[in-house]
């Protein structure tokens, strides 16, 4: 598709196709069971279809239905095996993939963001985007001092359809809960709905790109790229070459795949203390690795503000957690709001055992292998309807402030488990989470 689709009644037709072919399949599948087909088999049709359909909707429209395409791709590897092929493929091509915006366009959006002599800056600027993605695509340039340069530019009409895509997707949580078992679909829409304005604005993304930069400066572990020139719908930076995460996932080594696990768990976890941000975003199409080792991390739109780090009840439920005293827990989780006053009766110490040990695992021992096959059977039990664990989520509430925070940790889980890694997780997190080491 050329431009991003801006008529609200053409996207909304598009996004509504979805529930619809749903319950055609759905229809479909019961007739062919009722004509003596295989259960399995059916259900792992109606999987595989309804995957194409999502992804080839929401990569077409980009804007909201795309990012929200994105995020889910985090959970990808807690989807079973007979189902996760056409998921995985559709999930890595959201990553970094969308549509190109015409050469025209994307002139007539420089010229109205850095002036119509904008050419002048640079000594050269290619057409032909480099990457694209859920706003805005990036083209290859050299700036007029000779420096290889990103330039990401807003698509036109992207605040429009962000806006409508998340309003009309947000109606869309039960298929997309169905879609992504262990994701909590609707906090993550309402964080999305949220931060809208904040990713719109790309002044405000350079601004957090710099922060990093600075903190992360001369880092011996980490690169970001430093921001050379910015505007609301442009960014120019330094252009970064490496392997992307999902080249590594799919053919790195052992140790490769180890390191990234590792570095991006501590990227994320050390950024509040060190920025007092926390990158928001961390999916495989904003991480790459240089030729020295160095972890580079892009795309610094979707931010957490945390200026006196991680929120203060972070550490100590993580250590009654690993430390498995889930009376004091309880008690903890009724004092952060995690369990509200109300609902109190409703949860025992038992439950939360039962609910919690699948995520904390990582925390028992000075190294964990994250697997597919462990994350399937802990997002399996948490989405099951049927069962006591999905019983007790049922009862549990996310302070706002803690949202991105754990569906961050989460997204590095998930990430980790898509690379098959085996990292040093617990003293990753106790040297840089407070409270969770004492």
């Amino acid at each position: 598709m050329a431009e991003i689709t801006r008529g609200g009644a053409r996207r909304n037709a598009k996004l509504a196709s979805l529930p619809l072919g749903v319950a055609g399949r759905a229809a479909s599948g019961f007739g062919k069971r009722l004509a003596g087909g295989d259960r399995d088999e059916i259900a792992a049709d109606m999987l595989e279809k309804t995957a194409e359909q999502l992804f080839a909707v929401l990569g077409e429209l980009k804007g909201g239905a795309m990012k929200v395409g994105q995020a889910l791709s985090i959970m990808e590897a807690a989807i079973p095996e007979e189902f996760g092929e056409p998921f995985r493929d559709a999930l890595t091509k959201l990553q970094a993939e969308a549509p190109p915006l015409p050469a025209a366009k994307v002139h007539g959006v420089l010229d109205n963001q850095l002036g119509t002599k904008w050419r002048e800056r640079f000594k050269e600027f290619s057409d032909e985007p480099a990457a694209s993605a859920s706003i805005g695509q990036v083209h290859k340039a050299l700036w007029h001092d000779g420096r290889e340069v990103a330039v990401k530019v807003q698509y036109p009409g992207a605040d429009h359809a962000l806006k409508a895509d998340l309003k009309t997707m947000s109606r869309m949580t039960g298929l997309l809960k169905r879609l992504s078992p262990g994701t909590d679909v609707k906090s993550m829409m309402d964080e999305l709905i949220e931060r809208t304005e904040d990713e719109l604005n790309y002044t405000k993304e350079a601004n957090n790109q710099r922060a990093f930069a600075k903190a992360f400066a001369d880092d011996p572990d980490f690169v970001v790229p430093r921001v050379v020139a910015s505007a609301p719908k442009v960014v120019v930076s330094e252009w970064i070459t490496g392997i992307p995460m999902s080249k590594v996932i799919k053919e790195g080594t052992v140790e490769e795949r180890n390191a990234a696990a590792a570095k991006m768990t501590e990227f994320e976890v050390s950024s509040p203390s060190r920025v007092g941000l926390v990158h928001g975003d961390p999916h495989p199409g904003n991480f790459q690795f240089l030729a020295d080792g160095r972890m580079a991390i892009l795309d610094f739109g979707a931010v957490g503000h945390y200026p006196d780090g991680l929120p203060a009840a972070t550490g100590p439920i993580l250590r009654l957690c690993r430390d498995r005293k889930y009376d004091e827990l309880k008690e903890e989780m009724v004092r952060a709001n995690f369990i509200q006053r109300s609902h109190q009766d409703k949860v025992t110490p038992t439950d939360l055992e039962a609910y919690l040990r699948p995520y904390v695992d990582p925390l028992y021992s000075e190294s964990f292998h994250f697997t597919r096959k462990w994350l399937q059977r802990a997002a399996g039990a948490a989405s099951d309807p049927r069962g006591d664990v999905y019983k007790t989520s049922r009862n549990l509430n996310c302070p706002k402030e803690y949202v991105m925070v754990f569906r961050v940790l989460g997204g590095c889980v998930g990430i980790a488990a898509q690379l098959d890694a085996e990292a040093p997780y617990r003293a990753i997190m106790e040297r840089w989470v407070t409270g969770l080491a004492e």
